[in-house]
């Protein structure tokens, strides 16, 4: 007689590796949540160093205390573009010695640069 051995897994074995997987992504989702999170702001705390950059040297050349956003930004302006990187809303205008906030960082933040 012939007996032929049945290879595969069981629902129990199936199972465990199911529940080894979801522990694993719960350790691990939330770990990667505060890396992306602290990327975004790192990336527009760049973007507000370059405009309040911006902002200071138009201030210097033209002899105003305050500038627009459309000044700024542009194909021949003093920053070329500003690639959003959370939706965030940056301020339409900028005056001398006053702190940048940048709204609406990921719907829920707000980031402030400067003073």
């Amino acid at each position: 007689m012939k007996t032929h051995a049945r290879s595969g897994f069981t629902l129990v074995e199936i199972m465990i590796v199911v529940v080894i997987i979801g522990l694993l992504a719960a350790i691990a989702i939330p770990g990667f949540q505060k890396v992306r999170r602290a990327s975004q702001d790192k990336a527009v705390l760049n973007n507000a160093r370059q405009l309040a950059a911006a902002a200071d040297q138009y201030m210097m050349e033209y002899g105003v205390s305050s500038v627009t956003y459309g000044s700024l930004v542009g194909p021949t302006n003093y920053v070329k573009s500003i690639n959003l990187v959370a939706n965030e809303t940056y301020p339409g205008g900028y005056t001398q010695a006053q702190a940048l906030t940048i709204a609406g960082v990921a719907g829920a933040r707000t980031i402030t640069y400067g003073l």
